[in-house]
C-alpha cells in the first residue's frame, strides 16, 4: 500500500549552447548522430516550456528549422509526424530521424543550405526543479490541485517523468500504482494520453478532467 505522500515539484528548462551546427541535411544528420540524447529530448519536447509562434503544424524544432530556413516543405512534414512517444528509446528515435534525413538528402539532385545566419543550432538542455510544497496524501485530490498547479509541474510529472521512470510512465501512475491496483482503470486512463500534440495547458485540462470524472464517479 503506498505510504507517502506525492510530492507536487515545478521545473525550467535551461538552454545550453552546445557549439554544434547546421546549414544543410548532411550537416544536421552528421551532427545528430552523435549529439546528445538530452539535446534531441529539447528539440521535441523544449517548446512546450518556451514560447512559440511558428505554424503549429510542426511540433519539433527540426520540423520548424527545415520548413522556414531550409525552405524544405518535404522534409518538413516528414519530420513533423514523428511522435517521439511511438519510440522505445531515444535511440530509436534518433535512428529514425536519420533515417529520414538520409533519405531527403538523397532524393535532392544538389545539397539545400540555410543562410548562414539561420543555422540550426543544436540546443542542449538542464532541467532546473523546484519544490513546491504542496503534498497530495490521497488521489481523490488530484482533483483539486491538478487544475492549479503549474504547466511547469505539468511538464515534470508527465513529460519528463517518462525518461526518468524505467518503465516509461508518468508521476501519476508511479504513485498510483502503490495502491496495490486500485486504480488500475485511472491510470489506463492516463496512459492513453498523448501529450505530444497539444499544448501544456490542454494537457493540464486533459488531466484535470480525468481527475475529476473519476472522482466524481465518472468512471468508477
Amino acid at each position: 500500500m503506498q505510504t507517502g505522500p506525492f510530492e507536487i515539484k515545478d521545473c525550467a528548462l535551461i538552454a545550453l549552447a552546445t557549439g554544434k551546427r547546421a546549414q544543410s541535411i548532411r550537416e544536421l544528420k552528421d551532427h545528430l548522430s552523435t549529439i546528445s540524447e538530452d539535446s534531441i529530448f529539447y528539440h521535441f519536447w523544449g517548446g512546450l516550456l518556451r514560447p512559440r509562434f511558428d505554424n503549429p503544424d510542426y511540433h519539433n524544432d527540426f520540423a520548424i528549422w527545415s520548413a522556414y530556413h531550409l525552405h524544405d516543405k518535404i522534409l518538413a512534414e516528414r519530420l513533423a509526424l514523428i511522435d517521439p512517444n511511438d519510440y522505445k528509446s531515444p535511440a530509436d528515435l534518433r535512428a529514425e530521424l536519420l533515417e529520414i534525413m538520409e533519405e531527403r538528402a538523397d532524393e535532392l539532385d544538389y545539397p539545400v543550405w540555410s543562410k548562414r545566419d539561420e543555422q540550426f543550432e543544436f540546443i542542449q538542455s538542464q532541467l532546473i526543479t523546484f519544490n513546491t510544497k504542496l503534498r497530495i496524501n490521497k488521489p481523490e485530490d488530484f482533483k483539486s490541485y491538478i487544475p492549479r498547479i503549474s504547466v511547469g509541474s505539468i511538464f515534470y510529472h508527465f513529460i519528463d517523468a517518462r525518461r526518468r521512470i524505467s518503465n516509461n510512465i508518468d508521476d501519476f501512475q508511479n504513485w498510483l500504482n502503490g495502491f496495490d491496483g486500485e486504480f488500475d482503470d485511472l491510470c489506463r486512463e492516463l496512459h492513453e494520453i498523448d501529450p505530444y500534440f497539444i499544448s501544456l495547458y490542454q494537457l493540464r485540462h486533459e488531466l484535470a478532467g480525468i481527475f475529476m470524472d473519476y472522482f466524481s464517479g465518472g468512471t468508477r
